[in-house]
């Protein structure tokens, strides 16, 4: 009896990995292997061609990550050994099973100096070990597998694990108000969406054949918001009544440095996808809604 075709998911028990679990049921046709570092660590070459090849995959989503943004800067060897060798071992291994490669990266690839929302042509200039390492797993995919897609998003939360959304709630209930940061600027994303459109992404590309053209795309939900902003979102949303005052970036000083405008434009991805996306206000709902039914 032949078995149904593979698809394996690295860094599995992380919030994007825990949300494409949740989707699964999306792709029928398909055998998961739900991947976490015990099971896959990415930066191990040798580990990586045996579970790869083993599996024999269609595709791999590649979720696993280095992303403590700050800690980077005191473990760029860390960093990189994960952002960069490890994505780059994983794309060889695709290339050698055969398999589709869907990468997820970073808008701080960019150094944030940007007037308009950053094409996927931008020039990157990342200011920090976290986006340079993660610029540097884009490149070595490139270098391995040309059958690869690159999604660079931003501000990833959900209702799993450590992000903003989870951190303004618990800080809510515990302090009773807010002061978060109102000149960094982007498009926060909820994973949860994220996931469903990777789902649709492989439907497209391995059950209905459509041409999906390979390389980089960006993708995050649509319009742009400050942190202050996505905080008074997610309180306005759950109902708190608890005030949230902007302040600068300087009163709450940090050891990387973060781009002050990171919108990514997603024109590429909905046109090439034919997938839209949802305003960033409605990612906040759905996770909203998914955090209650958890708590």
């Amino acid at each position: 009896m032949q078995s149904d075709p593979m698809i394996v998911v690295t860094g599995a028990s992380g919030q994007l990995g825990r949300e494409l679990q949740r989707k699964a049921s999306m792709l029928p046709e398909f055998e998961f292997l739900f991947a976490d570092r015990h099971v896959l660590d990415i930066r191990t070459h040798s580990h990586v061609r045996e579970v790869i090849a083993g599996a024999r995959p269609q595709a791999v989503i590649n979720c696993a990550a280095y992303t403590r943004v700050d800690l980077a800067e005191d473990e760029p060897e860390e960093a990189m050994r994960v952002n960069g060798a490890g994505a780059g071992y994983v794309a060889e291994a695709c290339h050698r099973a055969g398999a589709l490669m869907v990468h997820v990266s970073t808008d701080y690839v960019f150094d944030g100096t940007a007037r308009r929302p950053y094409t996927e042509a931008d020039t990157c200039a990342p200011l920090s070990v976290y986006g340079s390492t993660k610029l540097e797993g884009e490149r070595r995919i490139d270098e391995q597998t040309g059958r690869h897609l690159i999604l660079r998003t931003s501000w990833l939360y959900s209702a799993y694990g450590h992000n903003f959304f989870r951190t303004m709630l618990r800080l809510a209930k515990e302090t009773g108000s807010l002061r978060v940061v109102n000149d960094q600027v982007a498009s926060p994303t909820y994973a949860g969406r994220l996931a469903e459109d990777i789902m649709a992404l492989l439907r497209r590309a391995l059950v209905d054949r459509r041409h999906i053209e390979y390389g980089t795309y960006h993708y995050t939900q649509s319009g742009e918001a400050s942190w202050y902003d996505f905080a008074a979102e997610i309180m306005r949303q759950a109902g708190t009544g608890v005030p949230v005052t902007p302040v600068e970036s300087g009163d709450f000083p940090t050891k990387a440095r973060r781009p002050a405008y990171s919108k990514l434009d997603t024109t590429k991805f909905v046109a090439n996808t034919g997938l839209p996306v949802v305003p960033w206000q409605q990612g906040v709902a759905e996770c909203l809604s998914h955090y209650l039914s958890l708590t």
